[in-house]
């Protein structure tokens, strides 16, 4: 399956085509896989991302699903590539991975069905959905702070094309050890259909990511944590978290909260401690 990634090259943004432990650009250029500095696979004028799809996420939360997917938005300003650092901002401790596969779309694509989806899809890639959950009281309806603050957007690390997204195994890794393990056959709603129906309203152009959904065990991480997520035929997603440099202002706007709501978000719809939380997780 071709791959292509996007990396600074001599100091450019430059497209390049993967060919074993080399990259090379359309010119001849040559840079090894693990010494190129990664960006995001696309520029996208959107991204959209799916709240729930996953039906080991959907169990977690002792939830169920609507009758059709719900979205949010997640501003191209949060976009972060392969190695990027994640920034957990000071006076924020609710930052939580989301291990995803990232649909690129190809052609413009307005008011298609499903069967035609398929069609204007450039590709896929990994996709690492972070979410601050400190901002989650006020923010719950746009998760806009939530999923939208800078860095929290991750794709990478190159666009699979002719990559067939049935039956894949995804997981996430924090610091070595296994903290999701899905597959995109437990996804209600395909990538086929979340396409289509993005597409009704909204025209999709190209090099635009929709975020399918993530399976269950989200949880926080902190700064210092390697995060990773491995998606079968499309890669390892890289990234680590560091301290933000700055705190989180607090002479304007809403500030980091430490509800029920945000810690029971944050560990994976826990609501059975509410009001008994323990004292240590």
């Amino acid at each position: 399956m071709p791959e292509y990634r996007r990396i600074l090259l001599d100091g450019a943004a430059t497209q390049v085509r993967r060919e074993g432990a080399e990259l090379v650009s359309a010119d001849g250029r040559v840079v090894g896989v693990e010494d190129a500095v990664h960006l995001p696979p696309s520029e996208p004028s959107k991204i959209i991302a799916v709240h729930l799809n996953h039906r080991s996420r959907v169990e977690e939360f002792m939830t169920s699903l609507p009758p059709a997917p719900t979205y949010f938005h997640k501003p191209t300003s949060a976009l972060n590539g392969h190695k990027g650092a994640i920034v957990r901002p000071e006076r924020c401790k609710y930052l939580n991975y989301e291990g995803e596969v990232a649909i690129v779309i190809g052609r413009t694509a307005r008011n298609i069905s499903p069967q035609e989806a398929g069609d204007y899809i450039a590709g896929y890639t990994v996709g690492n959905d972070y979410g601050l959950h400190d901002f989650r009281d006020t923010d719950a309806g746009s998760m806009l702070r939530v999923k939208g603050s800078d860095t929290l957007c991750p794709l990478g690390p190159g666009l699979v094309t002719d990559w067939d997204f049935r039956g894949k195994r995804l997981r996430t890794y924090v610091n070595g050890e296994v903290a999701q393990d899905g597959s995109t056959d437990e996804m209600e709603w395909d990538m086929h259909y979340l396409v289509a129906d993005i597409a009704r309203t909204i025209t999709l152009y190209p090099g635009d990511v929709l975020l399918s959904g993530t399976p269950a065990n989200s949880r926080p991480v902190q700064p210092g944590d390697v995060v990773e997520v491995e998606v079968e035929g499309l890669g390892t997603l890289r990234n680590h978290v560091v301290q933000g440099p700055a705190p989180i202002r607090d002479d304007c706007g809403a500030q980091p909260t430490e509800s029920e709501e945000v810690i029971s978000t944050a560990f994976g719809g826990d609501w059975e401690f509410r009001g008994v939380r323990p004292p240590k997780r």
